[in-house]
């Protein structure tokens, strides 16, 4: 029997050629599909919930991803919480001595850094030392019995600003005047936020959708490519979480919403917005009802979105639109009790 050993070559050259085509035809094909998994997971934290969409791996254990979320919550949580009463907030407040330094952990440092840059961008307008005034309203409890003297509140109001504190290094902060008490609470749920997303990141996780309390960040985007949408609930004490006045889509990027209509208090059937004006000593009533800010990180957002509250539409945009990579969407109540917005331009809504 003969053999063509020339006819041979031919055939493997062509199986060959078949085989290369088959393989880059297979990789391209599996190259453009998108085989992750959608995770969802949820939780309680800092006196409310949190929830996590993430895109990850089939094999990605639930498990796993649940734990590392939580305890880095707990950690925020133990660094600045004012019902715990070992947390580094409470030791802090506790601390009596002037000019002391006190020593905090990286956390509180993260999370003083931006508090500062807050105190500072809003004139005050937002301040995290306003928590001898909470107790004084009864906020911290729930059960206000009366409006506060207003001698009470002027005498309170010389122990509360930042100016107050001091910052000896990055390590450390220490107090002038020993009335002073911290409450970063309008600040801490941001950060949770920023947190859990680093966290999630070291994990070569990427595409995400974080929320602890309405403070969201989104990251990467959802399946096939879509950007994550999320609502601004209707702004009134009567809607429901479902109700929605906006919808935004998000991409590697955080937003924060505060508000007056789900958390306040009534005292002789006159309700007061759990948002103080620090400057004043009393909650804010200037009709704005809701500001949603979009930021780099959900620290900042959660922080600024507190300030322009207080600082009211004039003065709020206009220090928005003097900011780099910050947006804002603020609704106000009108004396007829309708709503109206203020929104700035890089604040894109979706359809």
């Amino acid at each position: 029997m003969l053999i063509d050993e020339s006819g041979m070559k031919k055939s493997s050259r062509m199986a060959a050629w078949i085989l290369g085509f088959c393989v880059a035809a297979l990789t391209g094909i599996l190259a453009g599909c998108d085989f992750s998994a959608e995770m969802k997971l949820s939780g309680k934290t800092m006196g409310t919930t949190w929830q996590a969409t993430i895109m990850a791996d089939p094999w990605t254990r639930k498990s796993a991803i649940r734990e590392i979320i939580e305890t880095e919550l707990a950690a925020v949580n133990q660094s600045m919480s004012v019902h715990i009463p070992d947390s580094e907030i409470s030791r802090f407040n506790a601390h009596d001595a002037i000019h002391d330094p006190f020593e905090i952990s990286e956390r509180f440092q993260d999370v003083i850094r931006v508090s500062r840059t807050v105190f500072e961008v809003t004139d005050g307008a937002w301040d995290g030392t306003i928590f001898p005034l909470i107790r004084l309203w009864g906020f911290n409890t729930g059960t206000p019995v009366h409006i506060p003297d207003p001698a009470d509140i002027q005498a309170l109001l010389k122990d509360v600003g930042f100016r107050h504190l001091r910052f000896p290094d990055a390590r450390h902060i220490q107090k002038t005047r020993i009335p002073l008490m911290l409450d970063l609470s309008s600040i801490a749920k941001g950060y949770g936020v920023d947190r859990v997303a680093a966290v999630l990141r070291s994990r070569d996780i990427h595409r995400f959708l974080i929320e602890i309390g309405g403070e969201v960040y989104a990251a990467g985007e959802k399946k096939n490519g879509q950007s994550w949408r999320v609502g601004i609930n209707m702004p009134d004490k009567h809607s429901s979480l479902s109700q929605i006045y906006a919808v935004v889509e998000m991409r590697d990027r955080a937003m924060a919403t505060s508000g007056d209509y789900r958390n306040y208090i009534e005292i002789d059937g006159q309700q007061f917005s759990h948002v103080f004006d620090p400057r004043t000593g009393y909650p804010v009533s200037n009709g704005v009802v809701s500001v949603s800010v979009t930021a780099d990180t959900c620290t900042l957002a959660d922080g600024l979105a507190t300030g322009l509250m207080v600082m009211g539409p004039e003065e709020g945009m206009d220090r928005i639109r003097r900011m780099n990579g910050v947006e804002c969407l603020m609704v106000v109540r009108k004396t007829d009790g309708r709503l109206t917005q203020f929104v700035s331009d890089g604040f894109n809504t979706a359809p």
